[in-house]
């Protein structure tokens, strides 16, 4: 599976100099990774690949999905993980409501 560079790229230039087989392209004022070149740095002296590890920006340069049920499963853990942090915030806002509606309660019981 080749890597992509997305939207967020900010054009830093450092994915350029260290990608070991040269995948990295400038075309029209975009970044491309070329998919036959890339290799995910498999085979060489890194473990992990270099795009992505120099990447200053989190999403820069991502795993591009081979084929239509890998994109799919990686959009639904997305969209997971968006609706899990939103799953906190409730919580935290339960949380919060609660313990400032039992501080009333008993506001009410020491006047009564």
């Amino acid at each position: 599976m080749a890597y992509t560079i997305t939207s967020q790229c900010i054009s830093c230039k450092l994915c350029l100099s260290v990608c070991p087989t040269g995948a990295v392209k400038i075309v029209d004022d975009h970044y491309l990774i070329d998919s036959e070149l890339c290799t995910n740095c498999v085979g060489s002296i890194h473990t992990v690949p270099q795009c992505k590890a120099v990447c200053p920006t989190a999403n820069g340069c991502v795993k591009q999905p081979s084929d239509y049920w890998e994109s799919w499963f990686s959009k639904y853990n997305s969209v997971l993980a968006k609706l899990t942090n939103k799953q906190d915030y409730w919580e935290c806002w339960y949380n919060t409501y609660s313990q400032k509606f039992s501080e009333q309660l008993k506001k009410q019981q020491v006047v009564v």
